[in-house]
């Protein structure tokens, strides 16, 4: 078995998991923890750099920022918050299991493509880079929204 299939397993995973993780969050309070946390840990994982396989080119670091920050526009529209029982929840949407799916299957069809002509372990830091290019956006207009409502529930004006 090759590692890029058995990578592509892992994703697969992982997109299923995060869509349960997000389906679970929907219906506890959110908090500013639970919006910043996870790029903080997720992170850590920028330490395979230091293992020269890994490391990018320029134009590799353009290209995974660039393809995970225009990714994070889909998450941003699909991530609002409302206030319900004097708490901030995240809305339910549809849309975003759908586009979390479709952003899957697309990594999944770009991994493939990409992996006959890039080696496993760039590509494998592309990947990571692309990821943490599309969640730090995301988070970031959360934080944002979320800081919005917040103000807006206990009566704090902006200076």
């Amino acid at each position: 078995m090759n590692y890029v299939l058995i990578s592509s397993i892992g994703a697969v995973f992982m997109g299923f998991f995060v869509l349960f993780v997000r389906m679970k969050a929907a219906k506890k309070p959110t908090s500013v923890k639970k919006i910043i946390l996870p790029p903080f840990f997720m992170s850590t994982g920028a330490l395979m750099y230091f293992v020269p396989q890994f490391r990018l080119t320029p134009a590799e670091i353009l290209e995974a920022v660039t393809v995970g920050m225009l990714f994070s526009i889909l998450l941003i529209k699909t991530s609002k918050f409302e206030i319900r029982d004097n708490d901030i929840y995240l809305k339910r949407s549809k849309a975003f299991i759908f586009i979390l799916v479709g952003l899957l299957v697309i990594r999944l069809v770009m991994k493939s493509i990409l992996s006959s002509t890039i080696d496993v372990g760039q590509l494998s830091g592309m990947f990571f880079l692309l990821a943490f290019s599309m969640i730090v956006p995301w988070r970031i207009a959360m934080y944002r929204s979320y800081m919005k409502l917040y103000r807006e529930l206990h009566g704090i004006k902006m200076i």
